[in-house]
């Protein structure tokens, strides 16, 4: 994946990156030891427990086809509610279950949910985060996140941005185009290493991080909100 290039909509691509993060993540969540899971994240006001009772939720709701009022924040933190006095256990079941189903009804949508499979994967970034592990939002299906990314940035009318991944590691390299053109101002550029363009879209915390962005925000960029 070098080059400048916009990419158009693989409809897979989300089951695709749901399967193998439920692949790589499950095996470290069945041997984290269960005070792990009260680590505060990323995602203000949740622990690992609660950030993956809401991950497992909303991708239930997708599979089940309840998305009446659903992702809001008032719907997210009751799905939170409901399954607080579940078991660890219980939670990474259901938990997988979504990861293997969810991306097949993705797959038949209009695209509108592929931003929820993304966030997926974000939010797995948020839970070695807190768990301290390695590969927060630079792990195994970094290549599949980052060809969503530049599809939902378009859907989600973030400004046009030129991206060049400027870390060394195995991970896909060369120049994004993400975002929308917007009539009489050129494409914003931003060079950073793969984790911070992550942190970046899905307004994660990058104090201490290095990179370079000119001719946007940094709020613009964020595709939840």
């Amino acid at each position: 994946m070098t080059g400048t290039r916009e990419r158009a909509r693989d409809p897979w691509l989300p089951h695709r990156l749901l399967l193998t993060e439920r692949d790589a993540l499950l095996p470290l969540l069945r041997r984290t030891p269960a005070d792990e899971y009260e680590r505060h994240t990323a995602c203000p006001g949740w622990t690992v427990r609660e950030l993956l009772a809401h991950c497992s939720a909303a991708l239930l709701r997708i599979v089940e086809g309840r998305l009446d009022g659903a992702f809001t924040p008032e719907a997210n933190a009751a799905d939170v509610r409901e399954r607080r006095g579940w078991s660890i256990s219980r939670i990474l079941d259901e938990l997988e279950e979504g990861f293997t189903e969810a991306g097949k009804v993705i797959a038949a949508s209009d695209g509108e949910l592929d931003v929820i499979a993304l966030g997926e994967w974000v939010h797995a970034g948020d839970v070695r985060d807190a768990l301290a592990q390695p590969g927060a939002y630079d792990g195994q299906g970094a290549a599949e996140a980052l060809d969503i990314l530049t599809v939902v940035s378009r859907v989600r009318s973030t400004p046009r941005v030129e991206a060049t991944i400027s870390d060394g590691s195995a991970s896909p390299r060369g120049t994004l185009l993400l975002g929308n053109p917007v009539d009489g101002r050129p494409p914003a550029r931003l060079e950073a290493d793969l984790p911070t363009l992550i942190r970046l879209y899905a307004g994660r915390p990058v104090v201490g991080a290095r990179y370079v962005l000119s001719g946007a925000e940094e709020k613009e960029l964020v595709i939840y909100r």
